[in-house]
């Protein structure tokens, strides 16, 4: 009952910079960590000096990338759900959707990486792999997709079923502790002094860093049997309502797809860069890691307050849903403007300390500083999307998944390198983002209207 209340304190009482900041500080932190540890393998493989071995780490990018194409249809869809339920009062439901979400990752982790086994070497020619990187791209490729697909997209769909009820510290400390496993390990895998594997010891580290997060959850949920309602008991599938499947593939599915044109994008995006050399993948691969540092922060922000939107929407309580995405902005906004002045003032030193190679740093210099300049509106979109996960709006975040890379990002890669050849590709994002951002405002402001989230004043 102690752990229900304290629950019921966070999403309906508890005022919203500290509810906010409970939810989201833990989230941010994780997905920082993870950063780091993504930033790991660029850096230690880049300590070899050679651009093969780093643009294996970069092509093989979209596929692990791919993976949040299962995170969200089971993470996403199940959290959403979880959420609205608790707001509910429904906890039955509660449980039965999370036990739909776990397995439901499982058979399609499996699934993912009996296929990318199965279909290795055309899959690798589609990622822009060539006789130069090919050997090396595919030893990667296996502990981190064939051998590492199932811990690495169940670890993630846990913390955010672990997330939607409001224990946003444990989802971080099981995310975090992988991450950190990873950092320590690449070195004794991946450096010549060591086990001298490369880029294959980069993957190996990361799939057995997943392998420890996985467990961390496994060990939980059996630690917390009866005081949460994250129930991972299989006769929980045979009661599964139509309604429950439903309402988590309504917000899932569109979830999943809106990845899966994000690989897209990113697939075209390396295949254009691999015309010019490693040398400018390596680049690009750099460029895009710590771009991905303001992302996951902005990211991590937006995924941190939806179980406190999706509740207070269930519950009634839109004017304390108004007020916790308005804060989050408030938050937000100011941040990623220091961030995107830091990249562009800084993209040269920032390249050079994960490979300090002439012709790579001046390429990444030019990538970054095209990148970060799409950061604030990439931060609106995020949080607008999420707002629309968390009401249940599935069909509002596919749009919006349509919008941004297949009428916008696309086929600016298309225009702008041809227009500008190279570096243009840099500028595509921004562009798209920028326009998407717009639309991002003005539906959210229709969501308050629709919602009687304007009626009277705000907490």
């Amino acid at each position: 009952m102690a752990q229900e209340n304290s629950k019921t304190y966070l999403f309906e009482s508890m005022p919203i910079p500290k509810a906010v900041a409970q939810l989201s500080i833990p989230m941010v932190i994780s997905s920082l960590v993870t950063v780091v540890y993504n930033l790991a393998d660029t850096y230690f493989v880049g300590m070899l000096g050679d651009p093969v071995q780093n643009a294996a780490v970069t092509l093989v990018y979209p596929v692990m990338l791919a993976f949040n194409a299962v995170n969200n249809l089971f993470g996403v869809g199940t959290s959403s759900m979880m959420s609205r339920s608790l707001g509910s009062g429904d906890h039955e439901r509660v449980r039965s959707s999370s036990a739909f979400g776990f397995y439901g990752a499982l058979l399609s982790a499996a699934l993912f990486a009996l296929l990318c086994s199965l279909f290795r070497s055309p899959l690798l020619k589609l990622l822009g792999a060539d006789a130069t990187t090919m050997d090396t791209t595919a030893n990667y490729m296996f502990w981190t997709v064939c051998c590492g697909a199932v811990p690495a997209i169940l670890n993630v769909v846990m913390a955010y079923m672990v997330r939607s009820e409001g224990a946003a510290l444990h989802a971080s400390i099981g995310t975090m502790s992988g991450c950190i496993l990873n950092i320590l390990l690449d070195p004794f895998f991946i450096l010549p002094q060591f086990m001298n594997m490369g880029a294959a010891g980069a993957g190996l580290a990361t799939f057995l860093s997943n392998c420890m997060a996985c467990l961390y959850f496994l060990i939980l949920t059996r630690i917390k049997r009866g005081k949460t309602f994250v129930c991972l008991n299989p006769k929980k599938l045979l009661g599964v309502k139509k309604d429950v499947a439903l309402g988590i593939f309504s917000v899932g599915i569109p979830a999943s797809i809106q990845n899966l044109l994000n690989v897209t994008g990113s697939t075209i995006l390396n295949n254009f860069t691999a015309g010019y050399g490693a040398a400018a993948v390596a680049a690009m691969g750099i460029s895009q890691k710590l771009n991905m540092i303001p992302s996951q922060i902005a990211l991590g922000s937006s995924q941190g307050i939806m179980p406190l939107v999706s509740y207070n929407y269930a519950s009634g309580n839109r004017k304390r849903m108004k007020s916790s995405i308005v804060f989050a902005l408030k938050i937000m906004i100011p941040a990623m403007l220091t961030v995107t002045l830091g990249y562009w003032l800084g993209a040269e030193h920032l390249i050079r300390a994960f490979m300090d190679n002439g012709e790579i740093v001046a390429y990444g210099t030019r990538f970054l500083r095209g990148m970060c300049l799409g950061m604030v509106f990439h931060t609106i979109d995020f949080l607008v999307v999420g707002v629309f996960q968390a009401l249940g709006m599935g069909k509002m975040a596919l749009l919006f998944a349509i919008l941004r890379k297949i009428v916008l990002e696309i086929p600016l890669l298309f225009i702008l390198n041809t227009i500008w050849p190279l570096y243009g590709l840099a500028y595509a994002q921004f562009g798209a983002e920028m326009v998407l951002a717009t639309a991002a405002i003005f539906m959210l402001l229709r969501i308050f209207r629709n919602t009687g989230a304007n009626d009277g004043e705000n907490e």
